[in-house]
């Protein structure tokens, strides 16, 4: 039996129909599975930025921190320079006070005699040489040389040994140092510094530990060299 025009339309509809149904399934298929790789993709995207961004982040607070700590230790060493050199600077004026007192005492006929007869004889003691000079500033010379006149038989009892001194009169020590005296061995190649001077850095030198103590309190984390 033959199929009506009627017939044919209504088949052709009918497989219209099914092909366009499964059209749009495919693209709704399609469509769903491009939103998934979508979505997984911009999750991915974000995830790979959120980890730059917090990597980058995280770098410069490292960054941040480190010039913190590198402004600390600045900060810390400037001012611990600073505590040193007003230390340095108290130091220097107490040794200052201190030549300063010594002069004094060179402008006391007294005791600046028995300090020259003492600073006289340890020269000698020091040297243990049979011929000595003495160097000592013009102003002294008359007390030197009643130091060394003094002196002379102590060191022969104490040594049992003669000692033949000379006062330098063509070379004299600076008027202006506060006093004491040089004493050399017969080529000058030996010498001992007696003078005050020299006493006072050489006593400075020595105590210096006791005298910071005695300034700033015991630290134990200093370790004295001077």
């Amino acid at each position: 039996m033959a199929l009506t025009d009627a017939d044919v339309q209504k088949q052709i509809k009918h497989m219209m129909a099914f092909i366009e149904q499964e059209a749009n399934e495919k693209v709704e298929e399609i469509d769903a599975k491009a939103e998934e790789e979508f979505n997984i993709e911009k999750g991915r995207l974000v995830q790979t930025q959120r980890v730059k961004i917090m990597e980058y982040y995280e770098k410069k607070e490292k960054q941040i921190e480190q010039h913190k700590k590198i402004q600390m230790s600045n900060l810390m060493n400037q001012a611990r320079l600073k505590v040193l050199k007003a230390r340095d600077d108290m130091i220097k004026d107490l040794l200052n006070e201190a030549r300063q007192r010594l002069g004094e005492i060179a402008k006391d006929p007294a005791r600046y005699s028995t300090l020259l007869e003492g600073l006289v004889l340890q020269g000698f003691y020091q040297l243990l040489e049979p011929k000595v000079t003495i160097r000592c500033r013009q102003q002294d010379v008359e007390m030197v040389q009643a130091a060394v006149i003094k002196n002379i038989p102590i060191y022969k009892e104490a040594v049992k040994s003669n000692i033949d001194v000379r006062i330098d009169q063509g070379r004299f020590l600076p008027a202006e140092i506060c006093g004491g005296v040089e004493v050399y061995n017969d080529n000058g190649k030996i010498k001992v510094s007696n003078t005050l001077e020299s006493r006072l850095e050489l006593m400075a030198h020595q105590m210096m530990p006791e005298i910071r103590v005695n300034l700033f309190g015991a630290n134990p984390n200093r370790k004295f060299t001077d």
